[in-house]
């Protein structure tokens, strides 16, 4: 059993307010950039999925019965916490993900804004659409509708944004008057750990219920425990298609439980003649291996207009070159830390040799860089494709996300192509033009296939203020940042009525005689 000093606790779960530690290797986390190096093990057990669910559901009546503005202030006093943490937060966030510093420090700083843009109040405002109306339906009878939490939400975390993803479930779902159980990636469980002590806190000095947040730790055991629960209300994924399509089978037969997924994307840069070809180069190189490739939204697929690939994409090459690789927490400036693991590096490594056997043509290798053996590290590397398709398969440009730094690039000779080009997956979170034409912009925004759309800059990077999620395997219509709050409860309808106009119709018939 391992012990961090950001951890007020052992490695543990979270059961309704009791800290239970879980000593054991079972699961481990290990620090990317140095192999080796454990952060955390424990050895959860799914037992405790049954004992956090129940503790959520006693804790929800009386949570969800305090008024917004109390639950507001334990958001705020969270928002106190991870502030005064921060430093504490982003380290452990490198320590577990090997993500660059300068990544991390944004990571962490998101947990507060999250909260602000949360509790914010005005006419585009998740509140707003929350926050419930009355309208007169006659003399004396009134038309109501207002919001209800769903009750048990489990939220499942992934491991590119350990801390900001969760946490971007949790926060809006406390608000609504939902508890919560909380599954953090097996990847890295200690900021998933940290995090919750965090809630736990605020909960505590606020004199909360027992059980209003919970934590279990564990692998896909774990995890199926808690989405297949019988007495979960709503289930919050972040994670890939393959473990989201499991979560909407195993839901089959519970058409009431809200199930809001956020899935991955092959998401597609369209680059047309009259662009900025430096804006380009510098986005598009950004976004496509920022966070070392393991966004859900870098851009994966590029398109070029003919008419310009000679000049944008060797300047793509030089750009993904001059990037800096190294451990997270080096002095020099770091672009890209190492991948999550071995076994991630392998299956990027693995589809770079698939792709050159079936069509593509490596314009940069992707390599264990010889001066970094210490740990998972991986240079980016870029592949041309004759054509993208939708399908499965081995052809080069073949519809699989390869989670990490790989860019596959391919020309076309027009737009019509080109957007032929970016349609061409079955996902559809992100996409991007690059142009200043008034008219492509207008038909790009009309004829894109995804739930972010953007215009001259990268697929990578998101706006907390504005809806966050994807089409076909990218999602299913619930979208989270500033909609979260619109899956975290649902409307009630009521009729109230306070005078006597009770109407007996066509074919009744009543007597006042028979209430004597």
């Amino acid at each position: 059993m391992t012990t961090l000093e950001a951890l007020s606790n052992p490695p543990s779960n979270l059961v309704g307010g009791v800290y239970h530690a879980i000593e054991g290797d079972s699961l481990v986390s290990h620090d990317p950039s140095q192999r080796g190096r454990v952060i955390w093990s424990g050895a959860p057990t799914v037992e405790h999925v049954d004992m956090a669910v129940a503790a959520a559901r006693d804790a929800l009546r009386t949570w969800s019965r305090w008024d917004i503005e109390k639950r507001s202030d334990v958001l705020l006093r969270y928002k106190a916490l991870v502030q005064e943490r921060a430093g504490d937060i982003a380290d452990l966030i490198a320590q577990e993900t090997g993500k660059a510093m300068w990544d991390c420090n944004g990571e962490a700083s998101a947990l507060a804004g999250k909260v602000d843009i949360t509790l914010e109040q005005g006419a585009h405002t998740g509140r707003q659409r929350v926050s419930g109306f009355s309208l007169d339906l006659g003399e004396k009878k009134e038309g109501r509708c207002w919001f209800r939490p769903h009750g048990v939400m489990a939220v499942v975390g992934p491991f590119n944004f350990p801390a900001h993803l969760p946490n971007g479930h949790i926060v809006p779902a406390l608000l609504m008057g939902n508890t919560v159980v909380l599954k953090p990636s097996d990847k890295a469980p200690a900021v998933g750990q940290l995090i919750i002590e965090l809630f736990q806190q605020a909960l505590d000095e606020a004199g909360a219920p027992k059980g209003v947040v919970n934590l279990v730790q564990g692998k896909a055991d774990v995890a199926q425990r808690l989405v297949n629960h019988e007495d979960v209300d709503g289930i919050a994924f972040t994670g890939s298609w393959p473990v989201g399509r499991k979560i909407l089978e195993s839901n089959l037969d519970t058409p009431g439980r809200i199930v809001a997924l956020e899935m991955g994307g092959n998401n597609g840069v369209l680059v047309m003649p009259d662009a900025d070809l430096k804006q380009a180069a510098i986005e598009i190189a950004r976004g496509a291996f920022v966070t070392t490739g393991q966004r859900c939204t870098c851009g994966r697929r590029l398109i070029v207009h003919e008419a310009v690939a000679g000049k944008l994409i060797p300047a793509i090459l030089k750009a993904a070159g001059a990037m800096v690789i190294g451990p997270p927490r080096s002095e020099a400036p770091v672009f890209m830390g190492p991948i999550i693991d071995d076994a991630a590096r392998n299956t990027v490594l693995d589809f770079q040799v698939r792709a050159a056997k079936n069509g593509g043509e490596i314009l940069m290798q992707a390599t264990k860089p010889a001066s970094l053996e210490d740990g998972s590290y991986i240079s980016p590397g870029v592949i041309r494709v004759d054509k993208f398709t939708a399908g499965d398969g081995d052809d080069a440009g073949c519809d699989v996300e390869v989670f990490g730094p790989m860019l596959r690039i391919t020309t076309v000779g027009s737009y019509e192509e080109g957007i032929e080009q970016v349609n061409a997956t079955r996902y559809g979170l992100a996409a991007s033009i690059f142009t200043h034409d008034d008219d492509l912009i207008h038909d790009f925004m009309a004829d894109a296939r995804a739930g972010c759309v953007n215009l001259n800059c990268a697929t990578a990077g998101a706006s907390s203020k504005l809806p966050f999620g994807g089409l076909g395997t990218s999602g299913n219509h619930r979208p989270a940042g500033a909609f979260a709050l619109d899956y975290c409860a649902y409307p009630v309808a009521g009729m109230l009525e306070r005078g006597d106009a009770a109407v007996v119709a066509p074919g009744m018939a009543f007597d006042d005689s028979w209430l004597d």
